[in-house]
């Protein structure tokens, strides 16, 4: 997994509420168990008007964000049903950050799995850093991972609170895989003590 230190790109404005991961990733893209290839489909619904044709009004269609990294959205963001696909897909767009005032458990928990940083603000903090991300190309965020901090656009910083564990495997790039692999010296221990206690089994 990509390690997570600091981050600097550009910061998109999504002012929606219970934005669920249906609309992150519509059903009829989860046919794949692979993780990548999913960035086309993000918010699939309203990136696309109904004949199939761009739709040019939503904020990741707009040239100024069609690279952004950083997602400021609104409160209870990645509800729904449980797929993975969700996170996925935002990795696949570019997108390495999300920024709100409270995600669902299960979406939080899988932005940690796959190298995203989801970042809980309070509310104040979460409306001053909406305002930087709507100024277009010069909605540049910088976020620091170990610092634990959010520069907006105008050099204002935004503190964010954050479990240890999961900033430790963020830095260090380590997945459910990487953290068993790292211990693999106690895991041969193990195997070689119930070798010599239980030779039978």
């Amino acid at each position: 997994m990509q390690k997570f230190e600091t981050l600097t790109g550009v910061a998109a404005p999504l002012p929606l509420i219970n934005i669920d991961t249906d609309m992150i990733i519509p059903k009829q893209f989860l046919k794949t168990i692979k993780r990548t290839g999913l960035g086309t489909a993000l918010f699939h619904e309203m990136r696309t008007n109904d004949d199939g044709t761009q739709n040019n009004e939503f904020v990741l269609n707009q040239p100024s964000y069609e690279k952004a990294q950083i997602l400021v959205a609104g409160d209870n963001f990645g509800c729904g049903s449980s797929r993975e696909h969700a996170p996925w897909a935002l990795l696949g767009f570019g997108i390495r950050c999300v920024i709100s005032t409270s995600f669902a458990d299960i979406f939080y928990n899988n932005c940690f799995k796959n190298g995203i940083l989801p970042i809980i603000v309070k509310q104040h903090h979460l409306d001053k850093l909406m305002d930087d991300a709507s100024r277009g190309s010069n909605a540049t965020m910088t976020v620091d991972l170990e610092a634990q901090e959010v520069h907006g656009s105008d050099g204002d910083k935004v503190k964010f609170d954050l479990d240890p564990h999961r900033k430790h495997c963020l830095l260090n790039g380590l997945d459910d895989i990487g953290q068993t692999l790292g211990k693999t010296d106690k895991i041969d221990t193990y195997e070689k003590n119930l070798d010599d206690s239980h030779p039978w089994h």
